[in-house]
């Protein structure tokens, strides 16, 4: 199952707009600077009695009362409903929060919900608005590169539960994505670094191109250039946006997005979520699905080097940890069966089948066993 969508030349202004195409699902996305400054961010959305915006503790004091002034001329009543911050809040009783505020302010099947922060706000209120009488709106406003290049596009959402990562959700989508690259000057440098992850992800798995501009400008776009962070974001969308409209639901196509995924949940889930960030179990995920790729003769050496490097000059951890004292090859195994690609209780990776294609497919238990222990004692 390899990609065969078209590469696109560099971005010449730092705003754009990408088009979700799913039919009466279809949908905006919206980068620039500013957006959050600018009512008109938010035209087109239907009028309601309610809006409810649903942040965290972080991300409310530095953009809530931005958002209210943008929603203050469309909904009469404006309520916010903040969150503790973290992976480790991304479960069932966090999520009834919000559903508990929905109902105490009298939200109907018309009001509008707005998921401002990260992946965990945007997963966690797209299944709240999955979920509320059935079904509510609901828009995207991302403020982490992670979430506006990957978690915020495509609708999945999802809690975490003990047993492993995003297990209880649903594919709902939203109305709109307003990605305000303003917002990421606010971002600390370790969540810069997750974001980078789920960017390079695009290159092995699509566009090499797109991997030698990253490799090029990776320094500009940790220290924050808006021109780079624009171009990062809008080809990072268009990959994806490509990849949703083909096949929304993850039937086939769809997988290869969950690049380093597998073996980057059973680090989340193996050390306890919250310890590891996202873009950092997945940015060593790759490293560790990378290998596995060359052993299996799908990549050489050379391959793996190149993305161990660019994932190591990103910031991000390139050695997996050990989460199992007595068998920590067969925890991960026993984690990576619970991963939502798993049939039948066998393991399917994303391998990268040559470079700028990406393949789903199963791999022997003692291949994985030996990348494990040899990632694990890397460095």
């Amino acid at each position: 199952m390899s990609t065969a969508i078209p590469s696109v030349p560099a971005a010449t202004s730092p705003s754009a707009t990408v088009h979700i195409d799913l039919g009466e699902r279809s949908y905006d996305i919206t980068i620039a600077a500013g957006l959050l400054a600018d009512p008109a961010s938010f035209d087109g959305l239907p009028r309601a009695a309610v809006a409810v915006i649903v942040t965290n503790t972080t991300v409310e004091p530095l953009y809530g009362q931005r958002l209210r002034d943008c929603l203050a001329g469309r909904f009469p009543a404006i309520h916010t409903v903040v969150l503790p911050d973290g992976e480790d809040h991304k479960d069932w009783n966090t999520l009834n929060t919000v559903f508990d505020a929905l109902a105490a302010h009298g939200c109907d099947r018309k009001s509008v919900l707005f998921a401002l922060g990260g992946g965990v706000i945007g997963d966690m209120t797209g299944f709240a608005a999955a979920c509320f009488m059935r079904g509510i709106p609901f828009v995207q406003v991302p403020t982490t590169l992670l979430a506006q290049v990957d978690s915020s596009v495509g609708g999945k959402t999802a809690v975490n539960h003990p047993a492993g990562k995003n297990l209880l959700g649903a594919f709902y989508q939203p109305l709109q994505v307003v990605c305000d690259l303003s917002t990421l000057a606010t971002l600390p440098p370790r969540e810069m670094s997750a974001g980078l992850a789920e960017i390079i992800k695009y290159g092995p798995i699509h566009d090499m191109d797109f991997l030698a501009w990253i490799e090029t400008n990776l320094e500009a776009l940790r220290a924050g250039d808006t021109a780079a962070l624009a171009h990062a974001v809008r080809r990072s969308c268009e990959i994806k946006a490509e990849v949703v409209g083909a096949d929304e639901r993850e039937a086939g196509l769809r997988a290869i997005l969950n690049f380093g995924h597998t073996f980057g949940h059973a680090i989340e889930a193996g050390v306890g979520f919250g310890v590891w960030l996202h873009g950092e179990a997945v940015g060593c995920g790759m490293v560790m699905a990378a290998t596995l790729s060359q052993r299996l003769g799908l990549v050489d050496a050379a391959f793996v080097a190149r993305l161990r490097t660019l994932v190591e000059r990103a910031g991000l951890p390139v050695v997996a940890p050990r989460i199992d004292a007595a068998d920590n090859e067969g925890r991960y195994l026993e984690l990576m069966r619970g991963d939502k690609k798993s049939e039948g209780g066998e393991i399917r990776f994303v391998l990268i089948d040559g470079p700028g294609r990406a393949v789903v497919r199963p791999a022997p238990d003692a291949l994985v066993r030996s990348v494990i222990a040899d990632c694990c004692a890397a460095g």
